[in-house]
């Protein structure tokens, strides 16, 4: 039967793969791409290739009015039979800084706002439009471990602090540097497993939520605000890592994701996808105190 699956973070890197996979194994799919301005028509059009079913809409994930109007033209299109049933959201785009000063219009701290409150404000504003059996697919980071063994030093831990701390600019020392950017994007994908499994929690039998770990995958352009050196270190030197057990490939990633994503790879709602098997997230993000606590929070900073 025909359905649709909204995807962000479609358009390059890992997110580009797993369209033309989901694509190409689910033939039943409207694939529904949400991308800035332009960018997502003729992403939409280069998808489509080959007869496939594909549209966009247009948002930009650090404005959370533009969010809200995307999941309300969705939710009109659904409504009104121009998509078919809503069987899929993947929350596939992500943003790392150079600091942790960077502020959206709406005043919260980019990588928060476009990490964790652009995906919240997605999936409560299309939460009655799913259809089981439905899947809700977030990609997370293993950077949330904050250990050397996942990380490779490269990104420092969590710092968890109030949410109402982490959604502003300034939250962690030395707002003005790379490390303090850094901790902001490890930070802000703790909260998405928190999310994740407060969402398993609260929606309806059929209707899973799952965090997807892609692992370590050079070449991507997640550090495109990032500073100078940084951005050519990963488009430039790290991709070579992808050769090695310590780094996974955009293909292998965006394979992977896709099979999450289209229910072939099986993970319980609440699960946490490392790669190609369920696994355990890190120890400190099991705190049904703090998941209440974000879930609070981010319904107050995402209330219209």
């Amino acid at each position: 039967m025909k359905h649709t699956i909204v995807m962000t973070g479609a358009s390059r890197g890992i997110g580009r793969v797993a369209a033309g996979r989901i694509l190409r194994r689910s033939p039943d799919v409207h694939l529904l791409v949400v991308a800035r301005g332009s960018s997502g028509a003729q992403l939409a059009a280069e998808l489509a290739t080959g007869g496939h079913t594909v549209s966009h809409v247009s948002a930009d994930l650090g404005s959370l009015g533009s969010v809200r109007s995307a999941a309300t033209e969705i939710c009109d299109r659904l409504d009104s039979g121009d998509l078919p049933p809503l069987r899929g959201f993947v929350g596939n785009a992500g943003m790392q800084y150079a600091n942790a000063l960077t502020e959206t219009p709406d005043g919260f701290e980019s990588t928060f706002a476009v990490n964790v409150l652009a995906n919240h404000l997605f999936v409560r504003l299309l939460w009655d439009r799913f259809v089981a059996p439905a899947r809700i697919v977030i990609t997370a980071s293993d950077t949330h471990f904050g250990d050397f063994r996942h990380n490779m030093g490269m990104v420092p831990g969590p710092a968890w602090k109030s949410p109402d701390v982490l959604a502003r600019t300034c939250a962690f020392p030395k707002p003005d540097t790379v490390v303090a950017g850094r901790t902001a994007y490890s930070t802000s994908k703790l909260a998405a497993i928190y999310l994740v499994h407060e969402y398993a929690r609260r929606l309806p039998a059929g209707i899973d939520a799952v965090g997807y770990n892609p692992g370590f995958v050079p070449g991507t352009d997640l550090a495109r605000n990032a500073d100078p050196v940084s951005r050519f270190a990963m488009r430039r030197i790290l991709p070579v890592m992808s050769l090695t057990p310590f780094a996974t490939s955009r293909n292998a990633a965006g394979r992977c994701l896709a099979d999450v994503v289209l229910g072939t790879f099986q993970a319980p709602t609440g699960s946490y996808v490392d790669r190609t098997r369920v696994d355990h997230s890190s120890e400190e993000s099991y705190d049904p105190r703090r998941e209440g606590e974000l879930w609070d929070a981010a319904e107050r900073f995402t209330a219209a």
